[in-house]
Order: structure tokens, then C-alpha cells, then sequence
């Protein structure tokens, strides 16, 4: 058997998971807009047409989505996150292997199954995620991860082909290879694309048909890979165990300007919250927090400040109030009150960069940190909120979410139909 990967995406992916939950939208353009309801971040093929780009601020394209019929919903990260969870578990029926590449994209291990049933399963695996979880998807066969996801983007744009392209044949990918543009190639950026235009290559066979070494010395060894794997070399294993984070960030713009330290305070208190509980996902701890907020840009005449501190912790925590504590005290190094006119911030965030297997972290042996009184209280504080659903138990200083004036606005957002109970669809007699 030849190595196999096939790329499976969904269409339009948020915006079809809001498809799934209401059939009236069928046919309708719709785009989601991303936190803040700030720009637009998916759209359907209606939504195209009528000229919607991606991350197109939807101030500038309200009036026209009113006047075209275009419905807009808010992210509803929740959801989307589940229904990819599910593609993915049809997925893994199909394939003895899965990588999740993407929230709406995975690479599948084709190699076990023959040349010639590969397009057919496809076909069948298509019709079964659309049956089981409502996602239209398109998929794409190569030998390699980069012509998988090429296989993937021609599926996309070919009615033709039914949702499947399969680049295995070495005489029909030589013949798809001409026809592609090079700037469609997985990994080929805007940077990578201006060298390229500039010795002479315009199609993905130009690209593959290049001496590897001028390529190698121009984009790195990333575009001396990309050229090996367009000649069906492959560079690029399957990626089945996530590999372990390296960093966590959580970061947030305000739905209305923060202009005093208190409401700060509690904001990034919010943020430290998350990101605990995002550590120990993981069983990760950090032992340096940094803490940045700022105004923006945006806001014309208005005074701008941008400041960002890291506090060091004496060990390794996923604690949930030493992480708060030490946001506060980035807030507190950080802070300076106006002499005129106050700073209106509109942003702010945690973020760590040194996250490691916390029962593998050192003890400090000076202000080491009570983890057999921490530890079975953050695990009774999540098993709270994964019961009763997230923000249920917060420390004080966090503030209760439904009271967080700053908080990011989702006014259009749909209900999380798949995880909270309170929000199940209702049928009508």
C-alpha cells in the first residue's frame, strides 16, 4: 500500500454549525463575527458573493447586511467546539489514524485502504458526517499532508468533483499542479509568495519543478520541504499526540472602555481565572505570569498607553488564586492615575510562556506554595463548573461573569444547544 493522508474540512464551519440548529438559514448568506462582535471571521459561499471579506469590521458592512438579508450571529465558541468534537469522532470510524489540525480540519491515515476504494470512502464519509452532525465537508487525497490539503482546496472549488479530489495518480496531480495558482500551496505566505512571483514561478508545478536549494536559502527549510512534498515525498508525519504547550495566553477586548484600577483589577482577576483552568486541562503549571493592557488605537484624540509587566512566582502553580494574586500585582506595578484626561483601555491579558508538567516543577524552598490545600480545592471548584457550567464557582475578585460590564459582547450569539441543558432546543407540537 502507498502512503495515504486525506484532508477533511468543514464548509464554512461556524457558520454551518449555526445551519445545523436552524434550516431556515438554508441557501440564506451568513457570517459570524469574531469576539466583540468586531469583524467578520466566517461566511458562507452567499456571504461571498455579495463581497463580505474576511475580517471585514462590521461597522463598515452593517447597513449593507440589513439591506441584503444577511444574517449575523456573534462566535459561539462553545458550540462550534462540540461539533467538531463530534466530526471527529465519525472521523476516527473511518481512519486508523486522526490528526486534529484545526478546530474545523483534521488529517486522516488513508494508507490501509486501496487506491481505487479511497474516493469512494471519501464519498461515504462525506454523506456520514453530513447524516450524523448536519457539517458539509470536502475532502482532499495525496500522498503527502501538502498535497492533501492542495487535493482539499480544489475539492473546495471544483462543483464538479463532488466534495472529494484525490491527487494520488502521479499523471492527474501533474495535470491539477498546472492549473493551481502557487499561492493556494499550504505554508506559501505573502512573503514566500513576492520571492517566489520573483523567480519566475506562478503555478504549483513551477514551484515543484524548482531547484531545492535557492528555494531552501529564500523561504528556509520550510520551503525546501514544501517542494520535496509537492514530488510526493513526505516531510510532514501525521501529528497524533498533541504536543505539550509550550505557553497559554488568555486575552480579551472590553465591550466598553476601563478607565479605573478596581475594574482592572478584576478583569485581569477574569483572565488568571481562565487561565488556570486552562493549565490544569494539562496538568501544567507557570512560574511567570505577564500582565499587559492597553488603549486603542482606534479611539481618535484619545490619550494611548501601552503597558505589560511579568511577576515571577516563587514555584510552579496552576493555582487559581496565586495567579490572580499575581495579575493583581502586574496591575498594581503597572498602574499610573492621569493628571488630566484619563487612559480609556480597551484590551487587556495573561499570558506565560513557561508552562511545564507541574509534578515535575522544583519546589522553591523559600515561599513554596501550599499545594496539598490548593490542589483538592481547584479540583472541587472544576468539578463545580464542568457540572453546573463555567463561571458557576469564581473567586470574588473575579466578579460574577453576568455582572462584568466590560465583559466581551456576544449579543448575537445563538444558545450552546449541545452542552448546557438550560439551553436545549425546544420542539413545538
Amino acid at each position: 500500500m502507498t502512503r495515504s493522508i486525506a484532508l477533511i474540512d468543514g464548509n464554512s464551519f461556524y457558520c454551518s454549525c449555526e445551519r445545523v440548529f436552524d434550516p431556515k438559514l438554508a441557501g440564506v448568506p451568513v457570517i459570524v463575527l469574531s469576539n466583540n462582535d468586531g469583524c467578520a471571521i466566517a461566511r458562507t459561499a452567499e456571504a461571498k458573493a455579495l463581497g463580505i471579506r474576511m475580517g471585514e469590521p462590521y461597522f463598515k458592512i452593517r447597513d449593507m447586511c440589513r439591506a441584503q438579508g444577511v444574517r449575523v450571529f456573534s462566535s459561539n465558541y462553545t458550540l462550534y467546539g462540540d461539533m467538531s468534537a463530534r466530526t471527529n469522532a465519525v472521523y476516527r470510524d473511518f481512519a486508523k489514524a486522526v490528526e486534529i489540525y484545526s478546530i474545523d480540519e483534521s488529517f486522516l491515515d488513508l494508507s490501509d485502504v486501496r487506491e481505487r476504494d479511497r474516493p469512494e470512502l471519501a464519498r461515504d464519509l462525506r454523506a456520514t458526517v453530513k447524516a450524523w452532525t448536519g457539517i458539509p465537508t470536502c475532502v482532499g487525497i495525496g500522498p503527502t499532508k501538502t498535497l492533501a490539503k492542495l487535493a482539499n482546496h480544489i475539492a473546495k472549488n471544483i462543483p464538479d468533483l463532488g466534495g472529494v479530489c484525490d491527487l494520488t495518480d502521479e499523471d492527474e496531480r501533474a495535470a491539477w499542479l498546472c492549473r493551481v495558482h502557487v499561492g493556494e500551496v499550504w505554508g506559501v505566505g505573502r512573503a514566500s509568495l513576492t520571492k517566489l512571483e520573483a523567480m519566475g514561478v506562478d503555478s504549483v508545478a513551477d514551484l515543484r519543478d524548482l531547484d531545492p536549494r535557492p528555494v531552501r536559502k529564500a523561504m528556509t527549510v520550510v520551503g525546501e520541504r514544501i517542494i520535496h512534498e509537492l514530488r510526493g515525498l513526505s516531510c510532514l508525519p501525521l501529528e497524533l499526540m498533541p504536543a505539550q504547550r509550550k505557553g497559554c495566553a488568555v486575552t480579551r477586548s472590553f465591550s466598553s472602555r476601563i478607565s479605573d484600577r478596581e475594574t482592572m483589577e478584576q478583569a485581569v482577576s477574569a483572565h488568571a481565572t481562565r487561565l488556570g483552568e486552562k493549565l490544569r486541562r494539562g496538568g501544567l503549571g507557570t512560574s511567570h505570569v505577564t500582565v499587559f493592557y492597553h488603549t486603542s488605537e482606534h479611539d481618535c484624540g484619545e490619550p494611548m498607553r501601552s503597558v505589560s509587566t511579568t511577576v515571577t512566582l516563587p514555584e510552579a502553580t496552576n493555582d487559581t488564586l496565586a495567579l490572580i494574586k499575581a495579575a493583581r500585582l502586574g496591575v498594581a506595578k503597572t498602574w499610573r492615575e492621569p493628571s488630566e484626561r484619563a487612559w480609556r483601555y480597551s484590551k487587556a491579558g495573561v499570558v506565560t510562556t513557561d508552562l511545564m508538567l507541574l509534578e515535575a516543577s522544583p519546589r522553591a524552598l523559600i515561599g513554596r506554595l501550599d499545594r496539598e490545600r490548593s490542589e483538592p480545592l481547584m479540583a472541587a471548584m472544576d468539578a463545580c463548573n464542568a457540572r453546573f457550567g463555567r463561571g458557576t464557582v469564581v473567586p470574588a475578585r473575579a466578579g460574577v461573569e453576568k455582572k462584568r460590564d466590560w465583559s466581551t459582547k456576544f449579543e448575537m450569539r445563538t444558545p450552546r444547544y449541545t452542552t448546557q441543558l438550560s439551553e436545549l432546543p425546544t420542539a413545538v407540537a
